[in-house]
């Protein structure tokens, strides 16, 4: 099985978005040691405890801190740009880093209404030109005939559709795009999702066959009990982001003290469908199951905890029982 990364770039209470960056930083380098495939990061506006709001910016510092992982965005918010200006910017990439650079794109509007008219200079783009967009974005990719994207690189970046329900996974599959399910979102629709688009993908000029992935919150840790202590503060931070509050992840003293109510009890229940808590043991044996439930080989692992180090040793323990085990 191929472990990958996404990484938000989220800032924890007591710290700034520079200490956000370097973990960040830090985690692609220690996961790139470990063997993991790739390192997407996301894109958030308007939230103040996602410091990742330009991807591009943060995939050229990380690729050029890296050797081998590849680096992408995970992802990009089409509706809101020029495909025309996201190729170009993902060909410099390209060009920069050979052979290393992913262009995840998602149909998300970027946050309120109000966000997103910031982010198009108060154009009222309709979300449903996501389908066009992706089809102008793979022509400007490789250069069809038309206004060209420059520089010239003899091979794209992958381009990775990231979906959560049916409709995400039909224009992945229409367009011949590579195809990342959000797991960590929406837990109910992937199997219909990853179905569909494996048997109606249509190869296109980027991909000759279907390539999938999945994403999911993982807490991994030596025992059980010390998982779940550990992911008490990712369970918190999705109470938070939900409810529009606060986007940071709250500090490991506020998480040790916390005490739930009923219906926020019931709410982390319900919102773990969205990860797996658990031993190496554990995630091993749920991760290879969803492997065949989903039909892919290939899982995308973020972990929002309030301890570094606790973050670091879950993608280490996860190394050892799925990329290298017996080492």
């Amino acid at each position: 099985m191929k472990l990958s990364v996404l990484d938000q770039s989220v800032i924890t209470k007591g710290q700034d978005a520079a200490a956000a960056f370097e973990e960040t930083l830090r985690l692609a380098k220690f996961t790139e040691e470990l063997g993991y495939t790739r390192f997407w990061v996301a894109e958030h506006h308007n939230a103040n405890g996602m410091a990742g709001s330009a991807p591009q910016v943060l995939i050229s510092h990380l690729a050029s801190m890296t050797r081998r992982m590849k680096i992408g965005s995970g992802g990009v918010l089409l509706p809101q740009y020029s495909p025309y200006k996201i190729a170009e910017d993902f060909k410099v990439l390209q060009t920069l880093f050979p052979g290393r650079i992913d262009l995840g794109i998602g149909r998300s509007p970027g946050g309120s209404y109000e966000t997103r008219l910031a982010l198009t200079d108060g154009l009222k783009k309709s979300m449903n030109e996501f389908p066009g967009q992706v089809e102008r974005l793979q022509h400007f990719l490789h250069g069809e005939p038309g206004v060209k994207a420059y520089p010239y690189v003899g091979t794209p970046p992958d381009i990775w559709l990231l979906g959560i329900t049916h409709r995400g996974a039909r224009v992945a599959a229409e367009n011949g795009t590579a195809f990342t399910y959000g797991h960590f979102i929406n837990p109910s629709n992937g199997k219909k999702a990853l179905d569909y688009y494996h048997h109606q993908f249509r190869p296109s000029a980027g991909l000759e066959s279907p390539l999938s992935n999945v994403c999911i919150f993982v807490v991994c840790a030596p025992t059980q009990e010390e998982a779940e202590r550990i992911a008490k503060s990712q369970d918190i931070w999705l109470l938070e982001v939900e409810r529009g509050i606060d986007t940071r992840i709250p500090s490991k003293e506020e998480a040790d003290s916390r005490i739930f109510t009923s219906r926020e009890m019931e709410k982390v229940r319900e919102n773990r469908r969205r990860a797996i808590v658990g031993t190496p043991e554990k995630v091993k044996e749920e991760l290879l199951l969803l492997s065949e439930i989903y039909g892919t080989d290939e899982f995308m692992i973020i972990t929002n905890v309030s301890d570094f180090g606790d973050k670091l040793r879950s993608y280490e323990l996860l190394s050892d029982a799925l990329i290298n085990p017996g080492l």
